[in-house]
């Protein structure tokens, strides 16, 4: 497979496999969300099930020219949608779960209730972002900017293996892996960076497969080859690198926000962890940036 460098390849990519993704979205009812969700449809990569209250999903006119494809599931509440969405991944009639109007913290709680939820046990969740920015020539991966607040070892030994299958997913067949800190020194002052040389550890013994793994290096020098040779950095990434590991939300969360405003940068966000990938979009993300992940999800999916 030919490495996926944009999000206009990712979706020329989807269009050209013929197969359509079953997507629950839990309240589509802003602009935003609907537009992601018709783009999808038009371009021919996902079915729709709509969860929600339906006279106010029937009022955005333009999902009737595609009622073949659409299935309206009635719910009494944002909660009562949420949950039917869930149920819908459990039961293997969704292969991707979206978020639409409802508050963050309602989604999740569907989706981690212990009795009724599909987070597995043992699993861990995390989020990963794909970031297309004008200059950089092909997509950035990175993570966590949304979830797990300071990860533990195990936690980051699951963000890697993730990070690890996403970058496969697109094509990407050895993904050069950067585990990002301040600087490249290994001090006890500095916890996450023992957590790293444990990390590579598992690298090296294959646990991640085929990919290379290697820090604590900061941002520029994960990218920028003279940047290491002026440190005296040796390191396998070669300033080269497909995908960020932060050191914590702190970190991945300014770096999404910085990118995104002062580099332009689109974004496509999910969450692994769970048997299908979990769409979260912020409320006041754009039309495009709910649609590429939508699209991300889909290639995710399966």
């Amino acid at each position: 497979m030919k490495p996926i460098t944009s999000f206009q390849d990712l979706t020329s990519y989807l269009k050209g496999q013929g197969c359509r993704k079953r997507v629950a979205v839990v309240c589509p009812y802003d602009k935003n969300t609907r537009d992601a969700c018709l783009r999808a449809l038009e371009d021919g990569f996902a079915d729709l099930l709509l969860v929600g209250d339906p006279d106010t999903i029937s009022e955005d006119a333009r999902f009737k020219e595609f009622s073949d494809r659409v299935t309206v599931i009635a719910a009494d509440s944002c909660d009562d949608a949420a949950a039917k969405a869930v149920a819908l991944v459990k039961s293997g009639e969704a292969n991707v779960l979206m978020k639409g109007l409802i508050n963050t913290d309602n989604y999740l709680r569907a989706i981690l209730n212990k009795q009724t939820g599909i987070l597995m046990p043992g699993s861990v969740l995390t989020h990963i972002t794909a970031a297309q920015m004008p200059e950089h020539g092909r997509l950035l991966f990175f993570s966590d900017a949304a979830v797990i607040p300071f990860p533990t070892l195990e936690q980051r030994k699951a963000m890697v293996g993730y990070m690890a299958g996403v970058c496969r997913k697109f094509g990407i067949a050895v993904p050069r892996i950067a585990l990002v800190h301040c600087s490249e020194k290994i001090s006890e002052k500095f916890p996450v960076t023992i957590d790293y040389i444990k990390i590579k550890e598992m690298a090296a013994s294959g646990m991640f497969g085929d990919a290379v793994v290697d820090g604590p290096m900061d941002v520029k020098t994960a990218f920028e080859s003279e940047a290491a040779d002026i440190k005296g950095i040796d390191s396998p990434i070669g300033g080269l690198a497909d995908a960020l590991i932060f050191p914590d939300i702190e970190a991945g969360n300014a770096f999404y926000k910085t990118i995104t405003h002062f580099c332009h940068a689109e974004n496509a966000g999910m969450i692994l962890g769970t048997p299908v990938p979990v769409v979260l979009p912020s409320r006041s993300d754009d039309a495009d940036s709910k649609y590429y992940s939508m699209a991300a999800a889909c290639l995710i999916s399966g």
